[in-house]
């Protein structure tokens, strides 16, 4: 049989609404569920939240349409599409270079966290947090994340279904198994918010989440929430690259596909955040907790709900799962740019991309346990791979894709490129100065000043 990504006519998704599922899919994972609200938690809840609305409306839609129409115009992975747009040797090929990097050093770290999810889900199931006290949940935590065997064991499981899953290839493995998902993950995600908004004292919580204290907003502040929503959506990974590449070149509306992904994605954290932050104020537990403010706090409210085994059972499947359908883009991403680079077939891509990403994962599983005396730059090897892919390389690789329209796509091209297949909603022309000039220099000027 033929490999879909090696042939010469690629492979495209069976349906428009396979599309946008796998690219929400994509896009809503642990970066809604577990990273977001960490960053609200930290950088002091609702004037975070204004900011990263306004980043993704005015920044993130337009870059979404700038990558995956990218993908959509080469018909080829990340870096052999901008070989392909450009030449081989030139300086925008390291957009593709960059994002698939990036993608790499991110699923690298995100597959121990899906090992934390996975053991997380059978702590609650054996009933580890019944009738302990908070300080017993953080001690449980800390012994659990500082176990390299037990943290590698479980870290095995979702490497294995991932690699399972898209081995079947685009139609018959990444777009069913998202359009199975993501229907069940929202309809979950909807039911715990409204059980966590019954809660008494919740209403604490959601005037905290949703109301503004620019107090607690400085420039490191702004550029969390700008490498956040290229994050959550997927900008700078090469992901919105190779999921715009399966898509017809002419006869797909990419731009109404588009404002579902981005609107599913900006729902799911959003509501994210009721289930969280209304339950966190509801038990008086601290909403700063950093990244493992899922792991410290929920397990003890679960355990003083009514009913909490079951509800906590069903949010770290719910995590669960919405972290495989991002997982599933990473491995689709990885391996279609390692088989047209090393020419192999897909089921080798594969394969070989995730056996390296599970190898890369093993030095933040370490840091976290017998390796957590090394620091770079005061942080352990996983916070800063976490700090420097998502605040930094994120943010460059982005910035690179703003300019690149303006120097080499040219903005009335990208314009009439991304209008190519549409039906109702279309771009204006008069969006050209936020494009040419706004989104590169708002872009430069956060990450400057985050950096100072």
């Amino acid at each position: 049989m033929s490999d879909p990504i090696m042939e010469k006519k690629r492979e495209n998704w069976g349906t428009r609404i396979g599309f946008i599922m796998a690219a929400a899919g994509f896009a809503i994972g642990l970066g809604n569920i577990w990273r977001f609200p960490y960053l609200v938690g930290e950088y002091g809840g609702g004037a975070f939240l204004l900011i990263y609305i306004a980043i993704i409306i005015i920044i993130g839609i337009p870059l979404f349409y700038v990558e995956a129409g990218l993908g959509r115009k080469a018909q080829a992975g990340a870096i052999s599409g901008m070989r392909k747009l450009t030449r081989k040797g030139s300086v925008w090929v390291s957009i593709g270079w960059l994002g698939v990097l990036t993608s790499l050093l991110i699923f690298s770290y995100y597959l121990m966290i899906m090992g934390w999810l996975f053991g997380y889900f059978v702590k609650v199931g054996l009933g580890t947090f019944e009738g302990i006290t908070v300080e017993q949940t953080a001690a449980i935590y800390d012994d659990f994340v500082a176990n390299p065997w037990l943290v590698t064991g479980y870290t095995i499981i979702p490497t294995l279904i991932l690699a399972f899953v898209v081995v079947k290839g685009v139609k018959d493995g990444t777009e069913k198994f998202v359009r199975l998902l993501m229907p069940l993950l929202i309809l979950m995600l909807i039911a715990l918010s409204v059980f966590s908004l019954s809660l008494e004292g919740s209403w604490d919580g959601v005037v905290w989440y949703l109301q503004p204290d620019f107090s607690q907003i400085n420039g490191e502040a702004v550029l969390a929430a700008l490498g956040q929503a290229f994050f959550s959506i997927g900008i700078g990974m090469a992901a919105a690259f190779t999921y715009g590449s399966y898509l017809n070149k002419n006869n797909s509306n990419l731009v109404e596909d588009g404002v579902w992904v981005i609107s599913l994605d900006t729902f799911i954290a959003l509501i994210s955040g009721m289930v969280i932050f209304p339950a966190i104020f509801a038990f008086n537990m601290a909403p700063d907790s950093g990244p493992a403010l899922i792991f410290l706090t929920l397990p003890s409210i679960f355990e003083q709900m009514p009913g909490g085994t079951i509800f906590g059972l069903i949010f770290f499947l719910l995590v669960i799962l919405a972290a495989l359908t991002t997982g599933v883009g990473f491995v689709e991403t990885l391996a279609a740019n390692a088989s047209e680079l090393l020419n192999l077939k897909r089921k080798e891509s594969v394969w070989l991309v995730t056996a390296v990403s599970f190898v890369l994962a093993i030095p933040s599983i370490l840091s976290q346990g017998p390796w957590s005396h090394i620091e770079i730059f005061g942080m352990d090897i996983f916070t800063f791979i976490d700090y420097f892919s998502g605040s930094i390389m994120l943010v460059v690789g982005a910035l690179l894709l703003s300019l690149y329209v303006v120097f080499q796509w040219k903005t009335d091209n990208f314009i009439e490129d991304m209008n190519t297949g549409t039906e109702k909603i279309k771009i204006p022309y008069a969006i050209k100065p936020v494009v040419t000039v706004l989104i590169p220099a708002a872009i430069a000027v956060i990450f400057i000043s985050g950096l100072i």
